[in-house]
């Protein structure tokens, strides 16, 4: 199962979050922590990757926090990401080296390496200003399910 981390979960919050709250200058990360119920520590070691990647920037004092490095709109999910945990590779194949022990008989890597890019090009177009939750649409479900099973008939 393909399924990010939750270090990178909360550091695409956090991003979001700075992003949303731009206009009032720097946030703090027991700020962020707290609106989202992430433990402080682990918030704070996040933010710290983010920083050294060059996302953001810090600044210590008063009024010191988190702010982002440049405008939302040109910062992706796929930065973000490989920021905190690393390259993404859905196999081992996908790695930098590229080896396994299957690698002579292998018939799915050129498969897998496409859903790799393919990954990959989605999260480098998804921006940190898009991520936003949209309201799912209310469905009547009993009335979903008798369409549903007239078309059957």
């Amino acid at each position: 199962m393909l399924k990010l981390t939750k270090k990178a979960d909360y550091g695409l919050m956090a991003m979001k979050h700075l992003a949303e709250h731009a206009q009032n200058g720097a946030c703090s990360a027991k700020d962020v922590a707290e609106a989202y119920g992430i433990p402080q520590e682990a918030l704070a070691k996040i933010l710290q990757r983010l920083v050294k990647a060059g996302l953001l920037h810090s600044q210590h004092g008063t009024n010191g926090g988190y702010t982002l490095a440049r405008d939302a709109a040109n910062i992706s999910a796929f930065e973000v990401i490989r920021a905190i945990d690393g390259p993404l590779f859905i196999t081992s194949c996908v790695t930098v080296r590229g080896e396994c022990d299957q690698t002579d008989r292998c018939t799915i890597r050129e498969p897998l390496r496409r859903v790799n890019d393919s990954i990959e090009g989605v999260l480098r177009r998804i921006k940190i200003s898009e991520m936003k939750e949209d309201p799912a649409p209310a469905v009547d479900l009993p009335t979903k399910i008798q369409a549903d099973l007239v078309t059957i008939r």
